[in-house]
């Protein structure tokens, strides 16, 4: 109603505190560009259990961290992942085709298991080797988002966050174990660094070589690279950043596929004539074209 009434750039107040609305792209764009001029607003402090790291930082600490983590990101690297991400597919898929009836179909409800499609994808990318504890973190972190939602709902009261409420402690619970994971695995990836092991290929181990060249290009001076806490929180944002949106995106684009099936067809070509019957590379990805096309631009070809 707000917006409404007032337009689409308004001002109101959330309880005590003040909120504008902006909704012109380019205002949107300099407010996310200009990091020094518009500060981050200051999470729950019962959102902080969920996850931290970069997305919380400000000014130079900001760029120092982007600095360390850029590198895991790039696309070299990300070719390496192509096997994991295909792995994860078949496994869905072949599970879809057990459910097929004589007739060759089924109903289906796709969002549980694109859910856990991301969140099988990050506990690969992310974990390699430790995979079956990726899996485990990846659980527990999407129960601590529900609970993070819950709280953040709420009118926050100063202090209540100490309160032994049910929700406060199994919040902490949860925090609890997902740190003792991911400590565990980080410690291991360190001992295996120092003796001289190649750093594996997967989220995990680009990060901490990053950082360890980090470190000693500026000769492990303090306040340089990340501790073992950063990493931990680094690691929880690959799960709150990747799994929600991959699984919301890949819904809306199946959602837009099935409602405009000339768009469909012209993809599965694509898709056949690129690949075969075989498995996806990094290269071939490359040259799919349709594929790769925003499904907003499929929403409005169609439209218009």
């Amino acid at each position: 109603m707000g917006i409404k009434n007032a337009g689409k750039n308004s001002f109101t107040w959330f309880g005590p505190k003040p909120v504008v609305n902006i909704m012109e792209p380019e205002l949107i764009r300099d407010v996310l560009l200009k990091h020094n001029a518009f500060q981050k607003v200051p999470p729950h402090p019962l959102g902080k259990l969920l996850a931290t790291g970069v997305v919380a930082l400000e000014g130079e600490q900001w760029t120092k961290r982007r600095k360390i983590i850029n590198p895991a990101f790039h696309l070299e690297k990300l070719k390496h992942m192509v096997s994991a991400f295909q792995l994860s597919c078949s496994d869905m898929v072949n599970k879809w085709e057990k459910k097929l009836s004589l007739d060759g179909s089924c109903e289906l409800d796709v969002w549980p298991y694109l859910e856990n499609l991301a969140g099988d994808v990050i506990s690969r990318t992310a974990f390699g080797s430790s995979y079956e504890e990726g899996r485990r973190i990846f659980q527990l972190q999407r129960e601590q988002a529900h609970l993070a939602i819950q709280v953040t709902r709420s009118i926050y009261v100063p202090g209540w966050r100490f309160f032994p409420t049910k929700t406060n402690r199994r919040m902490r619970q949860i925090s609890n174990e997902v740190n003792a994971l991911l400590k565990g695995i980080i410690e291991k990836r360190e001992k295996a660094m120092k003796v001289g092991e190649t750093a594996n290929h997967d989220l995990l181990g680009l990060l901490m070589e990053s950082n360890y060249r980090d470190m000693q290009e500026n000769d492990e001076r303090k306040n340089v690279g990340m501790s073992i806490k950063d990493v931990i929180e680094e690691c929880k944002l690959f799960y709150l950043a990747g799994q929600e949106t991959t699984s919301v995106l890949l819904l809306w684009t199946m959602v837009l596929l099935s409602k405009h099936s000339n768009w469909q067809t012209c993809a599965r070509e694509e898709v056949l004539r690129v690949f075969g019957n075989k498995k996806p590379d990094g290269d071939g990805l490359n040259h799919l074209k349709i594929v790769s096309i925003n499904p907003i631009y499929i929403q409005f070809s169609n439209s218009s």
